[in-house]
Order: C-alpha cells, then sequence, then structure tokens
C-alpha cells in the first residue's frame, strides 16, 4: 500500500459503535474496571492509555513503519522520556547543529541523570567514529538539522553506532515521514514533534517516538511516560490524527515553494548563503537525494550585512509572520539568535523560514521587498 493512502486511512477506521467515519474523542479520564483491578475495555486511566491515542499510535506506526509508537504531550517530552531510559553512566552524541532545546537537555539535565553527551559535526562519519566511547549507547541525530540545514547520512551513521553496540535515534520532523522514513534506513527510533507538520495548522501540541521492534525499550518508556506524566490529551491526539490524514499532500505544496523560494534567495544580492538540501550548491545535496523524496518546507539564509541588516529583513516581511514553531500552512520567519538566547551557535545574520502553502509568486515577493 502507498504511503498517501496509509496516512490517510491508518487509524481511521469506522466507529465500531455508530459507523461514524470520523473517529470518535474519548475524553474519559477513568474507565470501568473490575473489582480486582483488572480492565473491562482496555483501558483502566488515561495517563496510561486511551482510544483515541491508541489510533494515533497505530496511524504513527504504520506512517514511519515502525513496530511499536508512543505518543506525547510534546515533542520535548519524547525526548525527554527517552533520555530518561538511559542507564546511569551512558554516554549520547549529538550532531553539534540541534534543537537549541535538546541542546539545553544534553548540557544542563543529562549530567543530572549520570550521562554524558558529546557534540559531534555528523556531517562527517570519521568524527562520529572518533567520538565513540566504550559506553556510548545512543546517537541522535536531526536530518535536516535545526536551523542550519545540515544533511546526515542516516545509513552510513546506523552502521557507525550498530557496529559500536549504540542505538540510533533520527529526529525527523523537517522531513516528516513522507520525505524521509528513518527506520527502513537503518534508525532504530525515530522521534517528531507532532505540533509541525504532522498537526500542519499552528494549533495543536503533541511528540512521538516510533520504533522500529517493539523491544523492552518501549515498555520502559511507556511507563516513563505514565509516572513523568508526559502524556497527549485525546482531544489533542484526535487533531494530530486529522493533520496525519492530509500531510501527503500538505508536504507536496511545502516543499515545492520552499525549492522555488530558495532557488530565487540564491540569486539575491543581499543573500550570502542559503541553507535548503534541494539546492545543488548545499553540501548534503547528493545524501539528501539518496535519502529524501523532496526537501520539505524548511530552509535558512544568511543576509549581508550581519544581525542588524537580519533583523532589519524580517521586521519588513508582510506575509511572512515574525513567529517560533513551523510546519504550519501559513509561511513564518524567525531570527533563530535572538530566540535562542545567549547560549545560541546559530549564526546572527541568520533567518529561518517555515514556507507555507501560499502561493509561492507571492512569498517570493515578500522577501524581496523586505531585503531590498
Amino acid at each position: 500500500m502507498k504511503l498517501e493512502t496509509i496516512l490517510v486511512r491508518a487509524g481511521a477506521e469506522p466507529d465500531t459503535a455508530t459507523g461514524a467515519i470520523a473517529p470518535p474523542i474519548h475524553l474519559s479520564t477513568t474507565y470501568q474496571h473490575n473489582p480486582d483491578g483488572s480492565p473491562v475495555h482496555d483501558h483502566i486511566y488515561i495517563r496510561d492509555s486511551n482510544p483515541t491515542q491508541d489510533r494515533l499510535e497505530t496511524a504513527l506506526c504504520a506512517a514511519e513503519a515502525g513496530g511499536s509508537a508512543l505518543a506525547f504531550a510534546s515533542g520535548m517530552a519524547a525526548i525527554s522520556a527517552y533520555m530518561q531510559s538511559l542507564a546511569q553512566g551512558s554516554h549520547v552524541i549529538h550532531h553539534t547543529d540541534v534543537y537549541t532545546h535538546m541542546r539545553v537537555l544534553g548540557s544542563e539535565y543529562l549530567p543530572r541523570w549520570g550521562c554524558e553527551i558529546s557534540e559531534v559535526d555528523m556531517t562527517s562519519p570519521d568524527g562520529i567514529v572518533a567520538a565513540i566511547r566504550p559506553n556510548t549507547k545512543l546517537i541522535w541525530l536531526e536530518t535536516p538539522s535545526n536551523p542550519g540545514m545540515d544533511i546526515i547520512d542516516i545509513r552510513r551513521v546506523a552502521d557507525i553506532a550498530h557496529d559500536n553496540g549504540a542505538l540510533l535515534v533520527v529526529d525527523s520532523t523537517f522531513a516528516t515521514p513522507v520525505m524521509q522514513r528513518p527506520l527502513l534506513l537503518g534508525a532504530d527510533v525515530v522521534m517528531h514533534s507532532l505540533t509541525k507538520y504532522i498537526g500542519g495548522h499552528s494549533d495543536v501540541q503533541g511528540g512521538a517516538l516510533i520504533f522500529a521492534e517493539n523491544s523492552d525499550a518501549v515498555g520502559k518508556i511507556r511507563e516513563i511516560r505514565t509516572v513523568i506524566g508526559g502524556v497527549l490529551s485525546p482531544f489533542n491526539g484526535w487533531q494530530i490524527l486529522r493533520g496525519l490524514r492530509s500531510l501527503s499532500c500538505r508536504v507536496e505544496r511545502h516543499a515545492s515553494n520552499a525549492l522555488a523560494i530558495a532557488k530565487q534567495l540564491e540569486t539575491h544580492p543581499a543573500v550570502s548563503t542559503v541553507y535548503y538540501p534541494g539546492l545543488a550548491s548545499h553540501p548534503g545535496y547528493e545524501v539528501a537525494r539518496n535519502q529524501m523524496s523532496a526537501f520539505g518546507g524548511m530552509l535558512s539564509f544568511r543576509v549581508t550585512g550581519g544581525a542588524d541588516r537580519a533583523l532589519s529583513v524580517a521586521s519588513k516581511t508582510k506575509l511572512f509572520i515574525n513567529a517560533t514553531s513551523l510546519g504550519g500552512i501559513e509561511s513564518l520567519i524567525e531570527h533563530r539568535y535572538s530566540i535562542e538566547g545567549p547560549t545560541s551557535v546559530t549564526p546572527p545574520d541568520l533567518l529561518r523560514v517555515s514556507v507555507g502553502l501560499e502561493s509561492k509568486e507571492d512569498l517570493i515577493d515578500d522577501l524581496y521587498q523586505a531585503l531590498d
């Protein structure tokens, strides 16, 4: 079955009680159980499980060709639960360009949990190999990365991880299952911030881990989710499931718009560099061609003239809204250095763009008038 069909139909079976085509939302926080505590209808308490969450996890599993999936209240809740499942003394490696709160989690929280972390330029496989330690248990990567749009060879890093007794987790939020399926490339787990493209409308927050196999680690992380409480609400789960149904056609438009904009920005004299993996000038272009079916709706560019000039450009856009997050139907622009704060490693002249579903001609015109 083709992915487009899977996304529309997975987890969307007609309701057995009523025949409703739209999945029901089960808002109950508690469920009837027997006097001995055993469930009557599979569920006992909302933090453990609920029918709407089950539907979403089934759909996410199908979308990523996984063996098991766990939904969370946010992408960071999913990341944190995974990290909390590591044994004390574990060593983690992540790429130099990662989501800012992943960097904070690694530098401030992992040491509190008795773990070590190293930052490595994962575009260089030799650098990863050199960073491996006897206690390395996890390699964490984003591809494309946030906000630098680095492309990392998932197959190559999976081989390095497995040759050294480590697991590979891929944050594939920017790519979505439509453009990249890390589990089929050798990754052990894929993470999505469901808030972004899968939710797709800037109105819902969620996160997920999808596992290649239904291993013991799934049960351990599920227990962490239950005890720590980073659970997804049923209504949010229903909204995300609805977003998943239209993901394929939305992503096609996001990607085609972004490619057109990237090509135009590359020719503008006020732009020094464009970071978009669909450009032949991008250092990860060939790897992206091999592991992605399209290049996504995210891009970053650096403005000639430094931070002040970049902020000026962001202040002049009329269609691109200055706002954080990404993956919604509307186009957003953001000066990441300002948002990330004093510990940011993002160049101060860089603007990150989430390209929406508007007319690409209108979006190009808007950026050009802001740059001129």
